[in-house]
């Protein structure tokens, strides 16, 4: 991979991983005409999920931001992967699609979800801009912390 973004990614001091592989019976992304779709990503470290629990119960806000972090990282590979390497035909960030494995009374989603959209903005500039929700789930697949999606448009 080579080109405008991976020399932010460079910059910015980010490895992107191999994509992690679907966990159940579904595609890790699709393109659909000129939007990429990418499914649902955890906070995936080598395999383990790097951050579980619920928020404001077993896990900070602080490290639920960093796992929002590690969730745009793990989306990035996909769209790397779907994109065969070249990121920079991100024409842009669309949407963003965060979930928090909320505590009782947790009220704080949209500034864990920070974590992907910094990263995203960080890493496309003005093309990283996008919507997005946040919202609060009583659970997640393997206990994650947090769980992103996104959605993006391809030149």
């Amino acid at each position: 991979m080579s080109g405008r973004v991976q020399a932010r990614l460079e910059e910015l001091g980010i490895v992107l991983p191999e994509a992690p592989t679907p966990a159940a019976n579904y595609v890790p992304w699709v393109i659909s005409g000129q939007h990429l779709f990418i499914a649902g990503q955890l906070p995936m470290i080598d395999g383990k999920v790097s951050h579980t629990g619920q928020v404001g119960t077993d896990v900070t806000v602080d490290e639920a931001v960093e796992a929002a972090g590690v969730c745009a990282i793990n989306i990035l590979a996909q769209a790397a992967a779907a994109t065969e390497g070249d990121l920079d035909r991100v024409k842009q960030c669309v949407r963003l699609e965060g979930f928090v494995n909320a505590g009782a009374g947790f009220e704080e989603h949209p500034a864990v979800i920070n974590g992907a959209s910094n990263l995203i903005s960080e890493v496309f500039g003005e093309a990283g801009k996008h919507a997005r929700f946040a919202v609060g789930a009583s659970s997640l697949p393997r206990n994650s912390a947090v769980e992103v999606a996104a959605i993006f448009e391809l030149t």
